[in-house]
């Protein structure tokens, strides 16, 4: 069981994206991923064409209910599985916030309900560092985080990192982690700019494949559909293909 927590504190840096399409090629790969939705946008869920549950089957009720994690699954198009978003996990914060172990509940959960499963586990963020995106940290071996090529999230980025170390004290271990730069577009020097920059300050964590600024990759999910689905020889699916492969060759997902 390889546990990813695909985050950034900053939104709009494709993290919803890549966890969609990541799932997808790695179901196409006959990985057969579980992904859990921890958005209270639900974004990943409705990307998959899940929507208007009740939140007594969605991930709130984990928190909530404490129903197991695989009573909560549902595969989806793709062949990943799924445990959806819902908007009640906004209210985690103020109902958990200062229950005693709680940081923890998610890797217990997980240990107990899917440690028998060697499928890789996806957890989609929230773009905050709240009670769920904390739990998402701990509970993961991994951290993939999506960024844009502009000012605000490479500022963010840093601040993410320091964010990181700061846990890793915490907990006494490292997070590793890999970035991934997204709405890469080589004909805009602020683009090759920031490709520089990650280049520089994250050599060693950076992905050698970007995500291109494919417009079917923000449409594909209003049809409640991941790239290979919607537009399977577009840049953005090449892209995504590309990516995927990577993290596997480099072990991400063991």
């Amino acid at each position: 069981m390889a546990v990813i927590a695909v985050f950034n504190q900053k939104g709009g840096v494709g993290k919803t994206t890549t966890t969609l399409n990541i799932a997808a090629a790695l179901a196409m790969l006959e990985r057969r991923p579980i992904i859990i939705d921890l958005d209270p946008q639900a974004h990943v869920s409705l990307a998959m064409g899940v929507r208007n549950l009740p939140g007594d089957v969605c991930s709130s009720a984990f928190y909530r209910q404490g129903t197991p994690l695989k009573d909560l699954m549902r595969t989806v198009r793709s062949g990943a599985r799924l445990v959806p978003g819902h908007p009640d996990l906004s209210k985690i914060d103020a109902m958990m916030g200062s229950t005693p172990g709680v940081a923890g509940k998610l890797r217990a959960g997980l240990e107990q309900g899917l440690a028998w499963d060697e499928a890789p586990i996806l957890l989609d963020c929230a773009p905050s560092l709240g009670v769920l995106s904390l739990n998402a940290l701990l509970a993961a071996d991994r951290v993939l985080v999506p960024v844009t090529p502009d000012f605000l999230a490479m500022q963010g980025l840093s601040r993410l990192d320091l964010a990181l170390r700061v846990l890793e004290q915490q907990i006494k271990r490292r997070i590793e982690r890999r970035v991934v730069l997204t709405r890469y577009d080589e004909n805009k020097t602020q683009s090759r700019d920031a490709l520089a920059t990650l280049k520089q300050r994250y050599s060693g964590s950076l992905c050698d494949n970007h995500i291109p600024d494919d417009p079917a990759l923000a449409e594909s999910p209003a049809h409640g559909m991941d790239i290979f689905t919607y537009a399977p020889d577009s840049t953005g699916a090449q892209a995504y293909r590309l990516l995927t492969m990577e993290l596997l060759s480099k072990g991400f997902f063991q």
